[in-house]
């Protein structure tokens, strides 16, 4: 055991003890102080060895499998010394593109201990996505599955390929890497400097931005995401996100792990309401994590046919969820759903903790390790309400290095003296802030500022409504009006009264200048990470603004009222 292990399970076993007192966990903790540290090798061996016999992953459903912190020890190393057999050295940039079996596990931990850096990719890819990875990430080395190999077909470059579950002609087989020996010796020091990760995001943007992580931020930055999930030792972790994607890296990796908890995967080739809430029961999970978009389908199901027996935190991450839809669960179950809020650029840094007054509408207050504050874009002030910012004179340990290759974004991310998130919020005398949307999705209706999340919250309180995403729509007298787009529940079918009805729903609830003008049914266009591309619908809006309506677009004036 190492120096910096002593020093990592200092801080996080004093999250562990403060998990239900905020105020202390803020006072008390500091990042700890790791000159060199390699996560695979400095906590989760030792954790292997400590408790070698504890579940570390159990998958059910399709390629099912379970695996003890022992057991990934000893085939991480032997995937570890195979890979170095391959050629895979220290700072080779690795694409790793595998759903959710166990190999993904094996390999992460394996180019760890190597100290490779890991460029996780979606199995959504396609081919033009995987020519701008291979090149913009120079990659070296790439890991992926037999159904994947096509893709790679016409990618240029001379890189090492690799095949799970299967052969291909020119791909080496990864089976053949439990030929190794058991036993795996680091080949020199990992700095807690040196690169780990390299996330391209989720492409909002046309072209994907790619942030960089070390050794450090994201396993040891993600003891602030053990805390506020509220993950504790020998706990069964339970969270739905998809490979490739940084949340996946949160909550199915670093977070549960650092508590030395039981990693639970449900791969489903669909998403299934009545299979997710009879897993709750089946498997045993005390902590849950997911999307708001999952929660907002688990609450048109029946949440009462699940065992909740064991389940003691749910939490919710990757958009704000609505204050309705934790009010249904709560109901339900007796549980309140903790929001938070973090990026792909860092780990959490805002959540509601366990123990704490959940305050409806309200991300939480800053979690410790992170220093938050609201800048008001114009002048640049700290203030009540503004863009959320990370102050970089107290930089947190969970935040990345940079976006790779990119200086004048960069000078932009970290103008001022702080990190700018580009998410709008305010805050109370409390601490507490509240999301109001992304600095470019607000906007002015006539003279009055627009949040969409609080018209969107609004709207999937009705029960027609299964999603919705509010825009500005160009108008010749109020420079913008708030026009709904919304994706209809269960087998409901868009028509005039059923437009009208939502709209005078929403027109009791909100202030005249706030109430939804404009609608229209349809399905919502998203990123292959699950978010609402806000942007492109913004844009349609702008094209548009000339064109004749289509005919599921209804508009106020349509209606009498």
């Amino acid at each position: 055991m190492t120096a910096s292990t002593d020093a990592f399970r200092a801080a996080r076993d004093l999250l562990l003890t403060h998990r239900d007192d905020y105020a202390a966990a803020r006072r008390a903790f500091a990042w700890p102080a790791l000159d060199e540290f390699n996560w695979a090798l400095d906590w989760f061996d030792v954790i292997a060895d400590e408790h070698p016999e504890r579940p570390a992953l159990r998958i059910v459903g399709d390629d099912a499998a379970s695996l003890s912190y022992g057991e990934l020890k000893t085939r991480s190393g032997q995937v570890a010394s195979w890979l170095r057999g391959l050629g895979v050295g220290r700072g080779d940039r690795v694409l790793l593109m595998l759903g959710n079996v166990a190999p993904l596990w094996e390999v992460i931990l394996g180019a760890m201990k190597l100290g490779a850096v890991i460029i996780p990719a979606s199995t959504l890819l396609q081919p033009a996505d995987l020519d701008d990875r291979v090149a913009r990430g120079q990659v070296r080395h790439v890991v992926t599955d037999l159904a994947q190999v096509p893709k790679f077909a016409d990618v240029p470059g001379d890189w090492t390929r690799v095949v799970v579950g299967g052969s291909a002609e020119g791909w080496h087989s990864y089976e053949e890497a439990f030929a190794s020996g058991a036993d795996f010796t680091p080949d020199g020091v990992t700095l807690a400097g040196d690169p780990l990760l390299l996330y391209f995001t989720s492409g909002t943007t046309a072209l994907p931005k790619l942030v960089a992580h070390t050794q450090v931020s994201y396993p040891v930055g993600h003891l602030s995401t053990m805390y506020w999930v509220g993950i504790q030792p020998g706990d069964v972790h339970l969270n739905l996100s998809s490979p490739g994607w940084a949340k996946h890296a949160w909550s199915n990796l670093f977070a549960p792990w650092n508590a030395g908890a039981t990693v639970l995967v449900l791969n489903y080739p669909r998403f299934s309401a009545a299979s997710l809430l009879s897993a709750l029961g089946d498997c045993g999970v005390t902590t849950f994590c997911a999307p708001p978009t999952v929660w907002r389908m688990l609450i048109q199901a029946d949440l009462g046919s699940a065992d909740i027996s064991a389940l003691r935190e749910c939490v919710a991450a990757g958009e704000p969820l609505n204050p309705e839809v934790i009010e249904q669960v709560r109901k339900a179950w007796g549980i309140t759903v903790r929001d938070g809020f973090g990026q792909t650029e860092t780990t959490a840094q805002v959540g509601n903790s366990p123990g704490q007054a959940v305050r409806a509408g309200s991300m939480g207050r800053p979690l410790p390790g992170y220093s938050v504050v609201l800048v008001d874009p114009v002048s640049g002030a700290v203030s009540r309400d503004g863009e959320i910012c990370l102050d970089l004179s107290q930089r947190p340990l969970g935040l990345m290095t940079g976006y790779l290759d990119d200086s004048a974004l960069n000078e932009r991310a970290m103008a001022g003296g702080y990190y700018h998130t580009g998410d709008v919020a305010t805050t109370d005398d409390d601490g507490y802030i509240t999301y109001v949307g992304r600095t470019d999705d607000v906007f002015k209706a006539t003279d009055y500022r627009i949040s969409p999340f609080e018209l969107e919250s609004i709207l999937i309180e009705h029960e027609a409504v299964a999603e919705a995403a509010v825009v500005p729509s160009p108008d010749p007298v109020r420079l913008a009006v708030p026009k709904a787009y919304v994706l209809l529940a269960g087998d409901r079918s868009p028509s005039p009264e059923l437009a009208r009805d939502i709209m005078a729903f929403c027109r009791e609830k909100v202030a005249p200048y706030k109430r939804i003008r404009r609608l229209e049914f349809g399905d919502l266009p998203k990123t292959i990470s699950g978010k609402i591309r806000r942007v492109e619908l913004r844009d349609a809006e702008t094209s548009r603004s000339s064109s004749p309506r289509g005919v599921t677009e209804f508009w106020e004036e349509d209606f009498s009222w």
